[in-house]
């Protein structure tokens, strides 16, 4: 081949490669706006969701050292009631000014402030407040299977956790993968998830049953203060 042939050879090289990686790059755009709306949705447009849920604590190891399940219902803004059923029955709730966290083979209640107890945690994202993305740091997306991973950092580790994944299956989430600062993982599966569905608001309130023992002095509303 003539040195001529290769200088005409040359440019279609360069076009050819050129329109191999603009398609990629114009996909990786796509897929971190694609995360971005989907969080930003979770969180701010979505009123009520409820389903089941599957939480397991893996070790700095990699080695599941606990397997919990119950049931999750959020209703927006700031209300959500996580609550365990297998192998402890436990039940932590947020009624949008306090968080009571019930054991009830203690017979064992804990209470604090909701803004005092959820700063810098992935449980803020579950009450879906205004200023729920103000304390994260959007990092990345990436699609795998059929799952869009979302990850997120919180702004200060005050929090015990360093990084969040949430998974979205067609627009819903369905996985959260929590990183802490202790080198553990927690992954939670959720199942049956409904979105927008009717909740009893009496889910969200919180009444300390006769002989239970309180830890922690609850938060008053400025309308109740005497």
């Amino acid at each position: 081949m003539s040195h001529r042939d290769t200088r005409c050879i040359r440019p279609i090289v360069i076009c050819v490669a050129a329109l191999v990686v603009a398609p990629v790059a114009i996909a990786q755009i796509d897929v971190q706006d694609a995360g971005k709306r989907l969080v930003d949705a979770f969180v701010f447009d979505i009123t009520t969701l409820q389903g089941r849920f599957k939480q397991s604590l893996i070790d700095a190891d990699g080695l599941v050292v606990e397997v919990n399940e119950g049931t999750l219902e959020v209703q927006r803004p700031g209300r959500f009631r996580w609550s365990y059923t297998e192998p402890y029955e436990q039940s932590l709730i947020a009624d949008g000014l306090n968080i009571w966290s019930y054991d009830v083979d203690l017979a064992q209640v804990t209470v604090k402030p909701q803004a005092e107890a959820l700063s810098n945690t992935p449980a803020l994202l579950l009450g879906g407040s205004a200023e729920a993305m103000d304390q994260f740091n959007y990092e990345s997306s990436v699609v795998e299977n059929d799952t869009t991973w979302v990850r997120l950092s919180p702004k200060n580790s005050d929090g015990g956790f360093h990084r969040v994944e949430l998974g979205f299956i067609a627009g819903v989430l369905s996985r959260m993968v929590f990183f802490d600062n202790l080198e553990q993982t927690t992954l939670v599966a959720l199942y049956d998830v409904k979105v927008d569905a009717p909740i009893d608001s009496a889910q969200f309130q919180f009444a300390v049953p006769k002989g239970v023992d309180v830890v922690g002095v609850p938060a008053v509303s400025a309308a109740t203060d005497p």
